[in-house]
């Protein structure tokens, strides 16, 4: 039963990282200022801030060294988001690219 629930939990942080890439694709071709950028940044502070909550807590599983390298990451992530937003870059690929990998990671899982 335990394994049923992380199953449907992975799958289900799979599919926002999948959301998240789709957003981030858009807001690439759209560029930044968009509402498609708009909408991209902020989707993934969501996600992170979410996620981040969750690595966080005791009762989170992960061992303790995935925790801080998922927490650096997605500080990582939020300042490159934010980097964004303000105008500081207009460069979507990293953010891209790091999810990519990350949702690589949940499909093996």
């Amino acid at each position: 039963m335990a394994e049923e629930t992380t199953a449907n939990i992975r799958q289900g942080e799979r599919r926002a990282f999948e959301r998240s890439i789709e957003l981030l694709k858009l807001a690439q071709a759209n560029g930044r200022g968009s509402r498609e950028s708009v909408e991209a940044l902020l989707f993934v502070n969501r996600l992170w801030t979410i996620l981040m909550e969750d690595l966080a807590h005791a009762e989170n599983g992960l061992p303790d060294s995935l925790k801080a390298s998922l927490i650096s990451i997605g500080i990582w992530i939020l300042r490159q988001a934010e980097d964004i937003r303000q105008g500081r870059s207009e460069d979507f690929k990293p953010l891209i690219d790091v999810s990519e990998t990350v949702c690589i990671g949940l499909a093996r899982n």
